[in-house]
Order: structure tokens, then C-alpha cells, then sequence
């Protein structure tokens, strides 16, 4: 049987949901520094799924509604609340990036387009000043993982298939004197690897 988080919790952050739905529609967390901080085994993997007390969490709503209330502090995650913060487990991002759409001519060397990302809990994030991409080599399987930042230190790693998707507009561009290969989003160039590393068609 599914176990999944208590009700009251949920009826909670509802409550505190549909109290922001004049703004964004995200409850205003950076204001609320509660001294009480509670344990929650939820776990975020890198997956993006989301288990509570090691049972998938199978309601998207739930996983959507707790993700609205999700801070990064330091190096850990908590769920906040005005009363208590409630700190849970996350393998690495947060969010995973599910899809991608290039917006924009892809004119003057893609320098004009505005990659917009869609992640797995429904957030929209477009690259940009303000959500710099950037990239990271996986200490597992010595890949390339790029990231996203959604809102407030909150990041989404790039799903696989949105990041070959993202490799097919990668352009080079001289970057301090040295030839980088990498996209353009929102007038910002974000450089992934050395052009010369990047293996030719």
C-alpha cells in the first residue's frame, strides 16, 4: 500500500498555496525563518521522483504543491511553513528540465534565442541573466550534466533528452581568447566545453 504524506500537511500547504495566488502563485517562503525544524523522509532523486518513507509519491498534484513551499538553505532542502521547516533528502537538483522550446529566430549565430524549460513539476524558466545555465562533468559517469536555475537557488537538471536537443543549438563562440562550444539564451552566451573537445559530426 501507498504510504504518502499526512493530509494535514497538504491541507497546509494549500492553505498557504492559495493565500499567493494574487502573485505567482508561490507562497512568499524567502520571508519566513521558523526556529522549529522537523525531519520529513521525503527524498528527491536525480530521476526527479519523489518518494515519501521510500514509497513513490503518486500523486502529481501533492509533488506539485510541495514543490511551491521548497527552499534551499545553505547546502539542504526543506519544506517551509510559517511554524516549521521541514528538512527532506534531494540526490542533486531539485527538478529535472522534461522539455525545452527555442523561441526566436534562430538568427546572428543563435545569439537572438530564448530557450525556455519546462520542468517536471511544471515550473517554466527561460535561460537567461537571471537563470544562467551551466555545466557540470557527473562524478558517476564522467557525462555532461547541465542545470537550470528555476527560482531562488532552486536548480533543474537537464534531462537527457532536452539536453541533445540543447547540444544541436550549441554554437562556438571566442570566449576570453579561447574558442568555447556552448548556446545562446536571453543575449547571455553559456559556454559548456572547450570547441576543440567537442567531437565533429
Amino acid at each position: 500500500m501507498t504510504q504518502e504524506p499526512s493530509d494535514n500537511i497538504l491541507k497546509e500547504i494549500e492553505a498557504l498555496q492559495a493565500e499567493a495566488q494574487g502573485g505567482r502563485g508561490l507562497p512568499p517562503i524567502h520571508k519566513w525563518q521558523p526556529d522549529k525544524i522537523v525531519e520529513l523522509d521525503i527524498h528527491i532523486h536525480r530521476d526527479g521522483r519523489w518518494d515519501y518513507l521510500g514509497t513513490p509519491i503518486g500523486r502529481k498534484r501533492m509533488v506539485r504543491l510541495f514543490s511551491t513551499v521548497l527552499r534551499k538553505d545553505g547546502d539542504e532542502y526543506f519544506l517551509v511553513t510559517p511554524p516549521e521547516k521541514l528538512r527532506i533528502r534531494v540526490d542533486d537538483a531539485p527538478f529535472v528540465a522534461v522539455a525545452m522550446d527555442a523561441k526566436g529566430a534562430k538568427t546572428n549565430n543563435g545569439k537572438d534565442q530564448v530557450l525556455v524549460f519546462t520542468t517536471n513539476v511544471g515550473d517554466v524558466t527561460a535561460a537567461g541573466p537571471d537563470a544562467p545555465l551551466r555545466m557540470e562533468i557527473d562524478s558517476d559517469t564522467g557525462e555532461p550534466a547541465p542545470y537550470v536555475l528555476v527560482r531562488d537557488r532552486l536548480e533543474a537538471l537537464v534531462g537527457r533528452a532536452v539536453f541533445y536537443d540543447l547540444v544541436e543549438l550549441g554554437v562556438e563562440e571566442e570566449v576570453e581568447g579561447k574558442a568555447r562550444f556552448g548556446v545562446w539564451s536571453g543575449g547571455i552566451f553559456f559556454p559548456f566545453a572547450d570547441a576543440k573537445d567537442v567531437s565533429p559530426e
